[in-house]
Parts: C-alpha cells; sequence; structure tokens
C-alpha cells in the first residue's frame, strides 16, 4: 500500500523564513498539504497557493484545532519575535517564544506528531562565548530576550526528544539575507536594508560598525538547512535542536565593497544605534563541522555570490 503524503503545518509562514520555505515545502508534498499560518496578512502567494489559516501560537486551543482539522504530521514552528523587536517588547517575545514553543512541544507530544521543527540562532551565544569559529557545544549566556528565549527552546526540545521520543529538529541559524522579504527587525538585516538602499538611493545608513563581522547565510540555504536536517535518517544525529550552521562572514564594509562592483556610486554611512551592542555579543564566526558530519551540510553561497544573486534579482523585482 503506498504510503500518504504528510500533512505539514509552518507557523509564522508570513516571516521571512516562512514566506519562502512554504512555497519551497509545496514543491515537495504538494500545495494543499503544507497549511501555512500566522497572525498577518499572507501575502497572495501564499494564500493562493494552498491552505491558510489564522493562528496565534500563544493560544494552544486554536493550534490543536488546525493540527486536528488538517491531520497534521509535521511541524515548522517558525513563530518568534526577533531581537531587535524583542528588546523593544520583551514580554511579547516571552509569550510568543517561549509560551508558543511550549504549546507546539506539548500538542506534537499528545496528538502524535512525527517530527518538529524549531530553529535556534546565534543569538543564543553571549560575550563569554568564543567569537571565533564558536564551538557546538560552548556557553551559551545571551543578553536578549530574544536568545534566552532561543536558549530555553533549544533545552526545552532536547528534553522532550530524551524524555517523550518526541522528533524535535533545530539548527542555529546565522543572519538571514533574502531579496523576496524586507528586513523583519533583527540585528542583522541591514545585510538585506543595505541592497534596496543601495539600488533605489544609491546611500545607506548602517547601524552597525563598519567592522562588525557576523555570520551571514543566504536564503536558498537557510532553507536548503532546515528540508535536509529534517530529512536526514534520526539514527544519524547525536544533536538535535542546536546545530551550529554557518555560510559566511563579513562586516558592513566587505559587504558594501563587494556591492559597488554592481554600483559603483554606492555611498555608506555608519551611525551605530542600540543594535550595535547587541551585535558585539554575538561570533564572528561558526564551527559547524557537527552539523557536516551528522547531516552532510554544506553551503552553497559565499559572499561574492550572493551579493551578485542579491542585486541582479532586486534590480529586476524593483523595475517590474
Amino acid at each position: 500500500m503506498a504510503l500518504s503524503t504528510p500533512k505539514v503545518l509552518v507557523t509564522g509562514a508570513c516571516g521571512q523564513i516562512g514566506s519562502e520555505l512554504v512555497p519551497e515545502l509545496r514543491k515537495t508534498y504538494a500545495k494543499e498539504n503544507v497549511i501555512a499560518t500566522d497572525i498577518k496578512e499572507p501575502p497572495p502567494e501564499l494564500k493562493e497557493t494552498g491552505p491558510f489559516e489564522w493562528l496565534d501560537v500563544t493560544n494552544r486551543k486554536s493550534i490543536g484545532h488546525i493540527i486536528k482539522k488538517y491531520q497534521v504530521d509535521i511541524i515548522y514552528h517558525l513563530a518568534a519575535i526577533l531581537s531587535a523587536k524583542g528588546e523593544q517588547n520583551p514580554s511579547l517575545a516571552w509569550q510568543v517564544n517561549m509560551i508558543g514553543t511550549y504549546n507546539i512541544l506539548e500538542l506534537a507530544r499528545e496528538l502524535g506528531i512525527k517530527q518538529v521543527f524549531i530553529p535556534s540562532s546565534i543569538a543564543v551565544f553571549g560575550p563569554e562565548t568564543p567569537k571565533v569559529m564558536t564551538p557546538q557545544e560552548t556557553i551559551l549566556l545571551p543578553k536578549t530576550m530574544y536568545g534566552i528565549t532561543k536558549v530555553a527552546g533549544e533545552l526545552l526540545g532536547e528534553y522532550y526528544v530524551r524524555r517523550f521520543g518526541l522528533d524535535v529538529r533545530g539548527c542555529r541559524y546565522p543572519g538571514i539575507i533574502s531579496y523576496k522579504t524586507p528586513p523583519g527587525g533583527g540585528t542583522t538585516d541591514y545585510a538585506v536594508a543595505i541592497f534596496h538602499e543601495a539600488i533605489k538611493n544609491k546611500k545607506y545608513t548602517c547601524f552597525l560598525r563598519e567592522d562588525t563581522v557576523l555570520p551571514m547565510m543566504y536564503m536558498p540555504d537557510c532553507l536548503k538547512a532546515a528540508i535536509q536536517l529534517m530529512e536526514t535518517e534520526a539514527s544519524r544525529l547525536k544533536h538535535h535542536t542546536n546545530f551550529n550552521v554557518a555560510a559566511m562572514s563579513f562586516s558592513p564594509a566587505e559587504l558594501a565593497t563587494e556591492i559597488k562592483k554592481y554600483i559603483p556610486e554606492f555611498e555608506i554611512i555608519y551611525q551605530p544605534d542600540e543594535r550595535q551592542a547587541i551585535a558585539e555579543t554575538w561570533p564572528r564566526s561558526i564551527d559547524d563541522s557537527a552539523a557536516r558530519e551528522e547531516w552532510g551540510w554544506q553551503p552553497d553561497y559565499d559572499l561574492p555570490r550572493m551579493v551578485e544573486d542579491m542585486v541582479r534579482n532586486l534590480m529586476a523585482n524593483l523595475n517590474k
């Protein structure tokens, strides 16, 4: 007898990662089997290409209703308040990031969900963490509410793996860069905004210092990491919810230099704000050898290839 196609639920589907992960998942599982959910109005490409449901992840009853309605097998739990917005409203960050995650894990346990993906972040690290080639196992003392909730989320996920046998997986994403979605309130979002401003206005005011090196990843690699990790045979994994993943590291000055190859008249001004303090608690580069060994992680994009693709696609989109 043929196996039925899994039903996949995505929370936070209108966010930076979700808005691109949903279409990718719909290619694999068929449009009707991937249920996008969010508290925001979805873009047409999400709403018109498959099921969409309004969902507040702090409302456990609503989550349970949707899981039962669609007979969900797999959850990608992306709903979260990011670093900079989390500092503006720590209480909301706690409610969404912690209560939301607990609700997802509890319902997954109760209702027999097969797999749960919960992304973590380099925000789990703090100033005491080694900044160069940050190890897989290291000091986790974040100084932001976002980072605190992500550490707790990793530990909670590991608890559900060991205590209940729930298949929870996740990776610590660096800053994510995409031409399809606007900046979403993260400290690394300068690396998205800079392209929009370079193309539209030939000038950008950066909220980080020019020499602030941070780990980054291009969206195609972000999606690849999530899907590849979830498709890996469980027996291969020694870690579960906290894989370091890396692709490239650069400073605003290095990024600006690369952009000038395509937009020679581009100018950048540096006016560091409160986000500089957040960035200084994060690593400069990441050791992702555990992900490479356990599930074959390998990024496709470095800085030059990412910039070329960003500029080409954004110019095409903005000139439509």
